[in-house]
């Protein structure tokens, strides 16, 4: 019996690994455009150390990494897996994500963590999707890097409105005293996982959580950073 090869999503050609979902021709191509600051995920002249805007007032977390900008082919790819309920992409997505935080991590010396933690959904936006998009991707990262993941470690106590309607200053007051947490993190260094990474409001607000509760360090790992 002849096996039907997978697909990769982005040329239709055929994949050597059907799970992969990408091939290694394409995800070589897929690079960020510009220098970015180790972060904040910003444009910056040097990758390596932060920038300016981070010397004057740095983001809570400690680090930041991207596969890309939000921009084609990883952007269309992150729109399906959330708006059209097509979550068979959570698993090459999380590989092209492993692959960037393993990147960093010889490029510029990216410490390791010990945690890994998703970006919660309200409640009623979860069931209506069906899935948590953040929760997907840190599962299949959590058992290729052999980290602890406790899905229930924050969770988000009221409804927001949708932050992508809203402006930068509305998106950090939309946001307070929206998360708990469920789970003890003195000491331990922590990954936040997304999948993008806008104005950074919701993951500043849970890094603040995270270091107000003892948290060593946070690093946010996404699909797409803004920029």
């Amino acid at each position: 019996m002849l096996t039907v090869p997978g697909l990769c999503w982005l040329c239709q050609m055929p994949l050597a690994l059907s799970h992969w979902g990408v091939c290694s021709v394409c995800e070589r191509a897929i690079v960020a455009p510009v220098s970015v600051c180790p972060q904040c995920g910003l444009p910056a002249i040097h990758p390596r150390q932060p920038c300016g805007r981070c010397l004057r007032k740095s983001p809570p977390w400690q680090a930041l990494v991207a596969v890309d900008d939000y921009r084609p082919p990883v952007s269309p790819l992150v729109h399906q897996l959330k708006f059209s309920r097509q979550s068979q992409l959570a698993l090459p997505l999380a590989r092209l994500l492993l692959l960037a935080v393993l990147r960093a991590r010889r490029s510029r010396a990216l410490p390791g963590v010990d945690l890994l933690m998703s970006v919660p959904l309200w409640s009623r936006r979860h069931w209506r999707r069906g899935f948590n998009q953040s929760d997907l991707l840190c599962r299949p990262l959590a058992h290729w890097l052999n980290c602890p993941y406790v899905p229930t470690a924050l969770r988000r106590t009221r409804a927001t409105p949708t932050q992508h309607h809203l402006s930068a200053r509305l998106r950090k007051r939309n946001l307070q005293h929206a998360f708990t947490l469920e789970l003890p993190v003195a000491g331990r260094h922590i990954a936040l996982v997304d999948d993008v990474v806008t104005t950074g409001s919701t993951v500043a607000e849970l890094s603040r959580l995270l270091l107000r509760s003892g948290a060593a360090s946070v690093q946010v790992w996404c699909l797409c950073r803004t920029l």
